[in-house]
Protein backbone atom coordinates (compact mmCIF):
# COMPACT_ATOMS: atom_id res chain seq x y z
CA UNK A 1 0.00 0.00 0.00
CA UNK A 2 1.29 3.07 -0.87
CA UNK A 3 1.31 6.29 1.29
CA UNK A 4 1.98 9.87 1.34
CA UNK A 5 5.75 10.42 1.38
CA UNK A 6 7.02 13.23 3.73
CA UNK A 7 7.70 15.42 0.51
CA UNK A 8 4.22 15.71 -0.51
CA UNK A 9 3.01 16.64 3.61
CA UNK A 10 5.66 19.30 3.56
CA UNK A 11 5.11 20.43 0.18
CA UNK A 12 1.50 21.25 1.85
CA UNK A 13 3.19 23.04 4.59
CA UNK A 14 2.75 25.98 5.05
CA UNK A 15 -0.93 26.71 5.39
CA UNK A 16 -2.04 29.73 2.76
CA UNK A 17 -4.35 32.15 3.97
CA UNK A 18 -6.99 31.32 1.86
CA UNK A 19 -7.20 27.72 3.55
CA UNK A 20 -6.94 29.37 7.23
CA UNK A 21 -9.81 31.56 6.20
CA UNK A 22 -11.60 28.26 5.27
CA UNK A 23 -10.96 26.73 8.76
CA UNK A 24 -12.10 30.02 10.84
CA UNK A 25 -15.41 30.23 8.78
CA UNK A 26 -15.82 26.19 9.20
CA UNK A 27 -15.18 26.94 12.85
CA UNK A 28 -17.70 29.75 13.17
CA UNK A 29 -20.75 27.52 10.88
CA UNK A 30 -20.05 24.96 13.60
CA UNK A 31 -20.49 26.93 16.72
CA UNK A 32 -23.11 29.78 15.65
CA UNK A 33 -26.39 26.97 15.17
CA UNK A 34 -27.97 26.17 17.96
CA UNK A 35 -26.83 28.61 20.75
CA UNK A 36 -29.98 31.05 20.04
CA UNK A 37 -33.69 30.06 19.17
CA UNK A 38 -34.65 27.49 22.20
CA UNK A 39 -35.48 27.27 25.15
CA UNK A 40 -33.21 25.76 28.26
CA UNK A 41 -33.56 22.03 27.68
CA UNK A 42 -33.57 19.34 30.68
CA UNK A 43 -31.58 18.36 32.43
CA UNK A 44 -28.39 19.95 32.07
CA UNK A 45 -29.68 22.99 30.52
CA UNK A 46 -32.24 23.56 32.26
CA UNK A 47 -30.62 23.61 36.09
CA UNK A 48 -27.46 25.31 34.53
CA UNK A 49 -29.50 28.67 33.71
CA UNK A 50 -31.73 27.89 36.90
CA UNK A 51 -28.26 28.87 38.45
CA UNK A 52 -27.81 31.95 36.14
CA UNK A 53 -31.68 33.26 36.24
CA UNK A 54 -31.14 33.07 40.12
CA UNK A 55 -27.84 35.03 39.83
CA UNK A 56 -29.88 37.63 37.57
CA UNK A 57 -32.87 38.24 39.76
CA UNK A 58 -30.14 39.50 42.46
CA UNK A 59 -29.07 35.99 44.03
CA UNK A 60 -25.39 35.49 45.65
CA UNK A 61 -22.26 35.69 43.47
CA UNK A 62 -20.21 33.59 46.01
CA UNK A 63 -23.54 30.90 46.59
CA UNK A 64 -24.81 29.30 43.98
CA UNK A 65 -28.52 29.04 44.31
CA UNK A 66 -31.28 27.15 42.48
CA UNK A 67 -34.60 28.48 43.39
CA UNK A 68 -34.12 29.98 46.37
CA UNK A 69 -31.77 26.96 47.58
CA UNK A 70 -27.76 26.90 47.66
CA UNK A 71 -26.36 24.99 44.71
CA UNK A 72 -23.33 23.79 45.04
CA UNK A 73 -22.16 21.01 42.44
CA UNK A 74 -20.26 23.50 40.73
CA UNK A 75 -18.05 26.62 41.70
CA UNK A 76 -19.59 30.05 40.22
CA UNK A 77 -17.43 30.90 37.70
CA UNK A 78 -19.57 29.72 34.27
CA UNK A 79 -22.45 30.60 35.67
CA UNK A 80 -21.39 33.90 36.75
CA UNK A 81 -19.63 34.97 33.04
CA UNK A 82 -23.20 33.43 31.70
CA UNK A 83 -25.02 35.55 33.83
CA UNK A 84 -22.92 38.38 32.50
CA UNK A 85 -23.25 37.52 28.64
CA UNK A 86 -27.27 37.56 29.51
CA UNK A 87 -27.02 41.02 30.56
CA UNK A 88 -24.82 41.69 27.73
CA UNK A 89 -27.00 40.37 24.90
CA UNK A 90 -30.67 40.28 26.43
CA UNK A 91 -32.27 42.34 24.86
CA UNK A 92 -32.37 41.52 22.20
CA UNK A 93 -31.99 37.99 22.93
CA UNK A 94 -34.23 36.30 25.44
CA UNK A 95 -32.49 35.76 28.51
CA UNK A 96 -31.78 31.84 28.08
CA UNK A 97 -30.90 32.77 24.66
CA UNK A 98 -27.83 35.34 25.77
CA UNK A 99 -26.47 33.32 28.55
CA UNK A 100 -26.34 30.53 25.60
CA UNK A 101 -23.81 32.67 24.02
CA UNK A 102 -21.17 32.10 26.61
CA UNK A 103 -20.89 28.75 25.17
CA UNK A 104 -19.90 29.46 21.80
CA UNK A 105 -17.39 31.86 23.51
CA UNK A 106 -15.74 28.98 25.30
CA UNK A 107 -16.08 26.39 22.87
CA UNK A 108 -14.06 29.09 20.06
CA UNK A 109 -11.36 28.80 22.90
CA UNK A 110 -11.20 25.11 22.92
CA UNK A 111 -10.53 25.47 19.15
CA UNK A 112 -8.24 27.92 19.31
CA UNK A 113 -5.92 26.18 22.26
CA UNK A 114 -6.72 23.15 20.36
CA UNK A 115 -4.67 24.94 17.37
CA UNK A 116 -2.07 25.73 19.35
CA UNK A 117 -1.44 22.69 20.92
CA UNK A 118 -1.27 20.81 17.63
CA UNK A 119 1.05 23.38 16.18
CA UNK A 120 3.55 23.27 19.16
CA UNK A 121 3.63 18.84 19.01
CA UNK A 122 2.91 18.57 15.04
CA UNK A 123 4.27 21.85 13.69
CA UNK A 124 2.65 24.91 12.17
CA UNK A 125 0.19 23.27 9.53
CA UNK A 126 -0.68 20.94 11.77
CA UNK A 127 -2.94 23.32 13.98
CA UNK A 128 -5.43 24.62 12.28
CA UNK A 129 -5.78 21.32 11.00
CA UNK A 130 -6.20 20.09 15.21
CA UNK A 131 -9.54 22.27 15.33
CA UNK A 132 -11.09 20.52 12.17
CA UNK A 133 -10.10 16.85 14.01
CA UNK A 134 -12.29 18.27 16.90
CA UNK A 135 -14.92 19.44 15.54
CA UNK A 136 -15.83 16.60 13.48
CA UNK A 137 -16.06 14.66 16.72
CA UNK A 138 -19.61 13.08 17.10
CA UNK A 139 -19.54 13.68 20.88
CA UNK A 140 -18.70 17.12 20.90
CA UNK A 141 -21.49 18.49 18.38
CA UNK A 142 -24.52 18.26 20.86
CA UNK A 143 -22.79 19.08 24.10
CA UNK A 144 -21.10 21.84 22.77
CA UNK A 145 -23.72 23.92 21.75
CA UNK A 146 -25.28 23.74 25.31
CA UNK A 147 -25.19 26.22 28.34
CA UNK A 148 -23.62 23.56 30.71
CA UNK A 149 -20.56 24.03 32.53
CA UNK A 150 -18.47 21.45 30.82
CA UNK A 151 -18.02 23.97 27.72
CA UNK A 152 -16.01 26.17 30.61
CA UNK A 153 -13.98 22.91 31.56
CA UNK A 154 -12.90 21.85 28.14
CA UNK A 155 -11.65 25.04 26.73
CA UNK A 156 -9.18 24.98 30.24
CA UNK A 157 -8.15 20.88 29.26
CA UNK A 158 -7.40 22.72 25.95
CA UNK A 159 -5.31 25.51 27.77
CA UNK A 160 -3.92 23.16 29.93
CA UNK A 161 -2.71 20.97 26.91
CA UNK A 162 -1.52 23.64 25.33
CA UNK A 163 0.69 24.92 28.19
CA UNK A 164 2.25 21.27 28.84
CA UNK A 165 3.18 21.18 25.02
CA UNK A 166 4.88 24.73 25.46
CA UNK A 167 6.62 23.90 28.64
CA UNK A 168 9.54 21.84 26.95
CA UNK A 169 10.47 25.37 24.97
CA UNK A 170 9.31 27.92 27.05
CA UNK A 171 8.95 26.77 30.32
CA UNK A 172 7.25 29.99 32.30
CA UNK A 173 4.98 30.70 29.67
CA UNK A 174 3.92 26.84 29.31
CA UNK A 175 3.55 26.76 33.17
CA UNK A 176 1.32 30.01 33.26
CA UNK A 177 -1.00 28.46 30.74
CA UNK A 178 -1.14 25.05 32.44
CA UNK A 179 -1.85 26.84 36.17
CA UNK A 180 -4.58 28.99 34.26
CA UNK A 181 -6.20 25.91 32.28
CA UNK A 182 -6.28 24.07 36.17
CA UNK A 183 -7.87 27.58 37.31
CA UNK A 184 -10.16 27.88 34.87
CA UNK A 185 -11.38 23.94 35.42
CA UNK A 186 -11.61 24.04 39.16
CA UNK A 187 -13.85 27.51 38.98
CA UNK A 188 -15.50 25.40 36.49
CA UNK A 189 -15.91 21.99 37.92
CA UNK A 190 -13.84 21.43 40.89
CA UNK A 191 -11.49 19.00 42.27
CA UNK A 192 -11.77 15.86 40.61
CA UNK A 193 -11.56 17.45 37.14
CA UNK A 194 -8.45 19.61 37.93
CA UNK A 195 -7.14 16.66 39.24
CA UNK A 196 -6.61 15.17 35.74
CA UNK A 197 -4.51 18.17 34.86
CA UNK A 198 -2.00 17.58 38.13
CA UNK A 199 -1.81 13.81 37.59
CA UNK A 200 -1.10 14.27 33.63
CA UNK A 201 1.19 16.95 34.64
CA UNK A 202 2.82 14.97 37.49
CA UNK A 203 3.55 11.87 35.50
CA UNK A 204 5.20 13.77 32.38
CA UNK A 205 8.52 13.73 34.10
CA UNK A 206 8.51 9.75 33.73
CA UNK A 207 9.41 10.36 30.31
CA UNK A 208 12.65 11.98 28.65
CA UNK A 209 11.18 15.31 27.31
CA UNK A 210 9.97 16.79 29.94
CA UNK A 211 12.83 15.10 32.77
CA UNK A 212 14.54 18.22 33.45
CA UNK A 213 15.02 21.22 35.61
CA UNK A 214 13.26 23.85 33.23
CA UNK A 215 10.25 21.19 33.38
CA UNK A 216 10.31 21.93 36.88
CA UNK A 217 10.20 25.98 36.34
CA UNK A 218 7.25 25.36 34.22
CA UNK A 219 5.51 23.62 37.29
CA UNK A 220 6.40 25.98 39.59
CA UNK A 221 4.89 28.91 37.76
CA UNK A 222 1.81 26.60 37.16
CA UNK A 223 1.62 27.03 40.89
CA UNK A 224 1.68 30.68 41.05
CA UNK A 225 -0.86 30.97 38.28
CA UNK A 226 -2.98 28.25 39.89
CA UNK A 227 -2.93 30.06 43.10
CA UNK A 228 -5.77 32.95 42.49
CA UNK A 229 -8.41 30.49 41.06
CA UNK A 230 -8.26 27.84 43.95
CA UNK A 231 -7.93 30.41 46.82
CA UNK A 232 -10.06 33.59 46.32
CA UNK A 233 -13.41 31.94 45.91
CA UNK A 234 -13.04 28.99 48.16
CA UNK A 235 -11.94 31.46 50.49
CA UNK A 236 -14.57 33.75 49.87
CA UNK A 237 -16.88 30.86 50.01
CA UNK A 238 -15.31 29.59 53.75
CA UNK A 239 -16.31 33.34 54.85
CA UNK A 240 -20.01 33.93 54.46
CA UNK A 241 -20.15 30.22 55.60
CA UNK A 242 -18.02 27.42 57.07
CA UNK A 243 -21.20 25.25 56.87
CA UNK A 244 -21.86 25.60 52.84
CA UNK A 245 -17.90 25.49 52.11
CA UNK A 246 -17.45 21.93 54.05
CA UNK A 247 -20.39 20.69 51.96
CA UNK A 248 -18.91 21.86 48.65
CA UNK A 249 -15.77 20.51 49.85
CA UNK A 250 -16.80 17.20 51.12
CA UNK A 251 -20.08 16.24 49.50
CA UNK A 252 -19.08 17.61 46.23
CA UNK A 253 -15.60 16.99 46.02
CA UNK A 254 -14.12 14.70 48.67
CA UNK A 255 -16.46 12.46 48.23
CA UNK A 256 -16.22 12.02 44.52
CA UNK A 257 -12.19 11.74 44.75
CA UNK A 258 -12.35 8.78 47.61
CA UNK A 259 -15.20 6.97 46.40
CA UNK A 260 -13.78 3.94 44.69
CA UNK A 261 -14.97 3.30 40.82
CA UNK A 262 -15.80 -0.46 38.95
CA UNK A 263 -15.01 -1.99 35.91
CA UNK A 264 -18.01 -0.72 35.38
CA UNK A 265 -16.87 3.07 34.67
CA UNK A 266 -14.10 1.87 32.30
CA UNK A 267 -16.18 -0.08 30.07
CA UNK A 268 -19.10 2.16 30.05
CA UNK A 269 -16.54 4.55 28.52
CA UNK A 270 -14.39 2.40 26.18
CA UNK A 271 -18.38 1.52 24.99
CA UNK A 272 -19.42 4.74 24.07
CA UNK A 273 -15.95 5.87 22.36
CA UNK A 274 -16.09 3.72 19.31
CA UNK A 275 -19.03 6.36 18.49
CA UNK A 276 -18.52 9.56 20.92
CA UNK A 277 -14.79 10.06 19.29
CA UNK A 278 -15.17 9.14 15.85
CA UNK A 279 -13.33 9.71 13.97
CA UNK A 280 -10.14 10.58 15.62
CA UNK A 281 -10.05 7.41 17.81
CA UNK A 282 -8.67 5.32 14.67
CA UNK A 283 -6.26 7.72 13.42
CA UNK A 284 -5.23 7.85 16.91
CA UNK A 285 -4.40 4.23 16.90
CA UNK A 286 -2.58 4.59 13.55
CA UNK A 287 -0.67 7.70 15.08
CA UNK A 288 0.34 4.85 17.60
CA UNK A 289 1.09 1.95 15.20
CA UNK A 290 3.37 4.60 13.21
CA UNK A 291 4.73 5.24 17.01
CA UNK A 292 6.69 2.08 16.90
CA UNK A 293 8.46 3.07 13.59
CA UNK A 294 9.31 6.92 14.24
CA UNK A 295 9.75 6.74 18.22
CA UNK A 296 7.06 6.86 21.02
CA UNK A 297 9.36 9.47 22.36
CA UNK A 298 8.50 12.37 20.70
CA UNK A 299 6.21 14.88 22.78
CA UNK A 300 3.41 14.48 19.80
CA UNK A 301 2.57 11.35 20.87
CA UNK A 302 3.65 11.36 24.78
CA UNK A 303 1.66 13.72 25.55
CA UNK A 304 -1.85 13.20 24.48
CA UNK A 305 -1.07 9.66 25.02
CA UNK A 306 -0.18 10.32 28.80
CA UNK A 307 -3.24 12.75 28.82
CA UNK A 308 -5.72 10.42 27.60
CA UNK A 309 -4.76 7.34 29.73
CA UNK A 310 -5.06 9.67 33.04
CA UNK A 311 -8.18 11.03 32.05
CA UNK A 312 -9.79 7.43 31.74
CA UNK A 313 -7.90 6.46 34.99
CA UNK A 314 -9.91 8.83 36.73
CA UNK A 315 -12.77 9.35 35.00
CA UNK A 316 -13.36 5.61 35.44
CA UNK A 317 -12.78 5.87 39.03
CA UNK A 318 -15.43 8.36 39.93
CA UNK A 319 -18.96 7.32 41.21
CA UNK A 320 -20.72 8.19 37.83
CA UNK A 321 -20.29 7.49 34.48
CA UNK A 322 -21.75 9.66 31.49
CA UNK A 323 -21.24 10.66 28.32
CA UNK A 324 -20.76 14.09 29.30
CA UNK A 325 -18.15 13.28 31.21
CA UNK A 326 -16.00 12.11 28.45
CA UNK A 327 -15.70 15.57 26.71
CA UNK A 328 -12.18 16.18 28.43
CA UNK A 329 -10.95 12.57 26.27
CA UNK A 330 -11.75 14.20 22.68
CA UNK A 331 -8.69 16.92 23.52
CA UNK A 332 -5.65 14.44 23.29
CA UNK A 333 -7.30 11.48 21.31
CA UNK A 334 -7.65 14.77 18.98
CA UNK A 335 -3.90 15.85 19.43
CA UNK A 336 -2.44 12.31 18.92
CA UNK A 337 -4.90 11.36 15.87
CA UNK A 338 -3.31 15.33 14.85
CA UNK A 339 0.48 13.40 14.60
CA UNK A 340 -1.04 10.94 12.25
CA UNK A 341 -3.57 12.34 10.17
CA UNK A 342 -0.58 13.46 7.80
CA UNK A 343 0.55 10.21 6.92
CA UNK A 344 -2.57 7.96 6.39
CA UNK A 345 -2.65 5.67 4.33
CA UNK A 346 -3.68 6.93 0.80
CA UNK A 347 -6.34 3.94 0.41
CA UNK A 348 -7.62 4.82 3.61
CA UNK A 349 -7.71 9.02 3.00
CA UNK A 350 -9.53 8.11 -0.34
CA UNK A 351 -11.95 5.94 1.36
CA UNK A 352 -12.58 8.45 4.44
CA UNK A 353 -13.12 11.43 2.02
CA UNK A 354 -15.64 9.55 -0.96
CA UNK A 355 -17.32 7.91 2.39
CA UNK A 356 -18.03 12.06 3.82
CA UNK A 357 -18.83 13.04 0.44
CA UNK A 358 -21.83 10.48 -0.21
CA UNK A 359 -22.47 10.03 3.33
CA UNK A 360 -23.09 13.73 4.25
CA UNK A 361 -24.58 14.73 0.58
CA UNK A 362 -27.34 11.70 1.47
CA UNK A 363 -28.16 13.19 5.06
CA UNK A 364 -28.62 16.96 3.37
CA UNK A 365 -31.65 15.25 1.14
CA UNK A 366 -32.85 13.78 4.28
CA UNK A 367 -32.77 16.38 6.01
CA UNK A 368 -34.68 18.78 3.61
CA UNK A 369 -37.25 16.18 2.16
CA UNK A 370 -38.13 15.90 6.29
CA UNK A 371 -38.00 19.80 6.15
CA UNK A 372 -40.90 19.67 3.23
CA UNK A 373 -42.82 17.15 5.11
CA UNK A 374 -42.71 18.98 8.31
CA UNK A 375 -43.44 22.66 7.14
CA UNK A 376 -44.96 22.03 3.77
CA UNK A 377 -47.12 19.12 4.82
CA UNK A 378 -45.89 17.05 2.08
CA UNK A 379 -45.69 14.02 1.92
CA UNK A 380 -48.53 14.05 4.56
CA UNK A 381 -47.92 10.65 5.91
CA UNK A 382 -44.36 12.31 7.05
CA UNK A 383 -46.27 15.52 7.98
CA UNK A 384 -48.69 13.69 10.35
CA UNK A 385 -46.27 11.11 12.19
CA UNK A 386 -43.73 14.43 12.85
CA UNK A 387 -46.92 16.02 14.11
CA UNK A 388 -47.78 13.00 16.37
CA UNK A 389 -44.35 13.30 17.93
CA UNK A 390 -44.35 16.65 18.44
CA UNK A 391 -48.36 17.73 18.60
CA UNK A 392 -47.97 20.84 20.19
CA UNK A 393 -45.38 22.60 17.35
CA UNK A 394 -46.74 25.06 14.71
CA UNK A 395 -46.24 24.27 11.44
CA UNK A 396 -45.41 26.78 8.36
CA UNK A 397 -43.16 28.02 6.23
CA UNK A 398 -40.59 30.38 7.48
CA UNK A 399 -38.00 32.38 5.28
CA UNK A 400 -35.22 32.64 7.44
CA UNK A 401 -34.50 29.51 8.32
CA UNK A 402 -35.14 28.16 4.75
CA UNK A 403 -32.42 30.69 3.43
CA UNK A 404 -30.04 30.03 5.85
CA UNK A 405 -30.35 26.16 5.40
CA UNK A 406 -29.96 26.75 1.86
CA UNK A 407 -26.77 28.96 2.43
CA UNK A 408 -25.51 25.83 4.47
CA UNK A 409 -26.34 23.63 1.86
CA UNK A 410 -25.04 25.37 -0.81
CA UNK A 411 -21.42 25.95 0.90
CA UNK A 412 -21.23 22.06 1.17
CA UNK A 413 -21.14 21.34 -2.51
CA UNK A 414 -18.99 24.50 -2.93
CA UNK A 415 -16.01 23.19 -0.45
CA UNK A 416 -16.35 20.08 -2.16
CA UNK A 417 -15.76 21.73 -5.49
CA UNK A 418 -13.01 23.60 -4.07
CA UNK A 419 -10.89 20.99 -1.92
CA UNK A 420 -7.85 20.46 -4.36
CA UNK A 421 -6.09 16.53 -3.43
CA UNK A 422 -3.94 16.51 -0.47
CA UNK A 423 -3.40 14.66 3.01
CA UNK A 424 -5.89 16.81 4.44
CA UNK A 425 -8.53 17.16 2.07
CA UNK A 426 -10.56 14.17 4.06
CA UNK A 427 -10.74 15.89 7.21
CA UNK A 428 -11.91 19.21 5.41
CA UNK A 429 -14.68 17.38 4.09
CA UNK A 430 -15.62 15.60 7.48
CA UNK A 431 -15.25 19.05 9.38
CA UNK A 432 -17.61 20.45 6.48
CA UNK A 433 -20.34 18.03 6.56
CA UNK A 434 -20.46 17.79 10.39
CA UNK A 435 -21.00 21.10 10.18
CA UNK A 436 -23.39 21.47 7.33
CA UNK A 437 -25.81 18.70 9.25
CA UNK A 438 -25.38 20.46 12.16
CA UNK A 439 -26.44 23.40 11.02
CA UNK A 440 -29.35 22.25 9.07
CA UNK A 441 -30.79 20.25 11.88
CA UNK A 442 -30.28 23.53 13.99
CA UNK A 443 -31.99 25.88 11.67
CA UNK A 444 -34.18 23.85 10.11
CA UNK A 445 -35.54 21.88 12.87
CA UNK A 446 -34.81 23.76 16.21
CA UNK A 447 -38.29 24.68 17.12
CA UNK A 448 -39.94 21.49 16.63
CA UNK A 449 -37.40 19.92 18.85
CA UNK A 450 -37.85 23.12 21.52
CA UNK A 451 -41.58 21.75 21.46
CA UNK A 452 -41.14 18.66 23.54
CA UNK A 453 -38.08 19.38 25.41
CA UNK A 454 -39.77 22.43 26.59
CA UNK A 455 -41.43 23.39 30.23
CA UNK A 456 -43.15 26.72 28.92
CA UNK A 457 -46.06 25.37 27.66
CA UNK A 458 -46.67 22.43 30.93
CA UNK A 459 -45.30 26.04 33.51
CA UNK A 460 -47.97 28.19 31.73
CA UNK A 461 -50.82 25.85 31.59
CA UNK A 462 -49.74 25.09 35.61
CA UNK A 463 -50.18 28.98 36.55
CA UNK A 464 -53.35 29.08 35.25
CA UNK A 465 -54.80 26.20 37.77
CA UNK A 466 -53.07 28.38 40.40
CA UNK A 467 -54.79 31.05 42.01
CA UNK A 468 -53.43 34.60 42.12
CA UNK A 469 -52.34 34.66 45.66
CA UNK A 470 -51.54 31.59 47.94
CA UNK A 471 -50.39 30.89 51.22
CA UNK A 472 -47.19 28.63 49.74
CA UNK A 473 -46.93 25.34 47.04
CA UNK A 474 -45.04 22.56 48.60
CA UNK A 475 -43.47 19.44 45.97
CA UNK A 476 -42.30 16.09 46.14
CA UNK A 477 -39.89 14.48 43.58
CA UNK A 478 -39.57 17.12 41.63
CA UNK A 479 -35.83 17.56 39.78
CA UNK A 480 -33.67 20.20 39.52
CA UNK A 481 -34.58 21.11 35.94
CA UNK A 482 -38.01 21.48 36.50
CA UNK A 483 -37.83 23.61 39.68
CA UNK A 484 -35.27 25.68 37.71
CA UNK A 485 -38.02 26.13 34.88
CA UNK A 486 -40.47 26.65 37.40
CA UNK A 487 -38.55 29.37 38.95
CA UNK A 488 -37.89 31.33 35.17
CA UNK A 489 -41.15 30.86 33.42
CA UNK A 490 -43.45 31.10 36.13
CA UNK A 491 -41.79 32.82 39.07
CA UNK A 492 -42.94 29.93 41.02
CA UNK A 493 -40.95 28.36 44.23
CA UNK A 494 -41.57 25.35 45.82
CA UNK A 495 -41.08 24.15 49.31
CA UNK A 496 -39.39 20.77 49.01
CA UNK A 497 -40.66 18.25 50.95
CA UNK A 498 -37.32 16.01 50.31
CA UNK A 499 -35.53 19.06 52.26
CA UNK A 500 -35.97 19.44 55.88
CA UNK A 501 -36.03 22.85 56.80
CA UNK A 502 -38.05 23.80 53.53
CA UNK A 503 -40.98 21.79 54.55
CA UNK A 504 -44.15 23.73 55.13
CA UNK A 505 -48.06 23.25 55.25
CA UNK A 506 -48.57 24.56 52.18
CA UNK A 507 -52.11 24.43 50.88
CA UNK A 508 -50.96 23.38 47.24
CA UNK A 509 -48.79 20.34 46.61
CA UNK A 510 -47.52 19.50 43.04
CA UNK A 511 -45.92 15.80 42.20
CA UNK A 512 -43.82 14.87 39.59
CA UNK A 513 -44.47 11.57 38.42
CA UNK A 514 -45.12 8.79 35.93
CA UNK A 515 -47.95 9.28 33.46
CA UNK A 516 -49.03 5.86 33.84
CA UNK A 517 -48.73 6.02 37.68
CA UNK A 518 -50.46 8.04 39.97
CA UNK A 519 -49.62 8.04 43.95
CA UNK A 520 -52.27 10.05 45.44
CA UNK A 521 -50.86 11.87 48.63
CA UNK A 522 -52.06 11.07 51.78
CA UNK A 523 -54.74 13.42 53.74
CA UNK A 524 -57.00 15.86 52.62
CA UNK A 525 -56.13 16.43 49.29
CA UNK A 526 -57.77 17.05 45.67
CA UNK A 527 -56.44 16.97 41.88
CA UNK A 528 -56.89 19.92 40.63
CA UNK A 529 -54.75 20.34 37.82
CA UNK A 530 -52.26 17.86 35.38
CA UNK A 531 -50.28 18.06 32.56
CA UNK A 532 -47.02 18.10 31.18
CA UNK A 533 -44.63 18.67 28.17
CA UNK A 534 -46.55 18.24 24.92
CA UNK A 535 -45.37 14.17 23.93
CA UNK A 536 -43.96 13.84 26.75
CA UNK A 537 -44.50 10.02 27.58
CA UNK A 538 -42.10 9.81 30.78
CA UNK A 539 -42.99 12.57 32.96
CA UNK A 540 -46.70 13.87 34.58
CA UNK A 541 -47.41 16.79 36.80
CA UNK A 542 -50.13 16.34 39.13
CA UNK A 543 -50.94 19.67 41.68
CA UNK A 544 -53.26 19.03 44.63
CA UNK A 545 -55.41 21.42 46.73
CA UNK A 546 -55.40 20.95 50.32
CA UNK A 547 -59.28 20.15 51.20
CA UNK A 548 -60.89 22.26 53.40
CA UNK A 549 -62.50 21.15 56.54
CA UNK A 550 -66.47 21.53 56.79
Amino acid sequence: MLTYSRTEVARASPISLSTAALIVLICAAWILPGLIGHDPWKPDEAYTFGVVNEILKGGSWIVPGLAGEPFLVDPPLFYLTAAASAVLFSPPLPLHDAARLVTGFYMALTFVFCALSGRELSGERRGMIAMLLLLGCFGLVIRSHQLIADAASLAGFAIAYYGLALALRRPLAGGFWIGTGAGLVFMTQGLLETAIIALTAAVLPLFSPWRNRTYGSAIAMALIAAAPWLAIWPSLLYAQSPALFDQWLWKENVTRLLAGGSAAGLMYYLRILPWYAWPVWPIALWALWRAHETGFDRPAVLLPLCGFLVTLTLLSLAPDARELYALPLLIPLTLLANSGVGSLRRGAANAWYWFSVMAFTFFVIVAWFYWTGLELGMPARLHGHLHRIQPGYDPGFKLLPFVLGAVYSLAWFGVLVGLRRSPDRPVFAWATGITTIWGLLAILFIGWIDTGKSYRSMVVSLQQALPKKYDCLSSRNLGEAQRAMLHYFGEIITQREEVAERRRNCEFLLVQGSPRYEVPPRGAWRKIWEGGRPGDKDERYRLYQRARAP
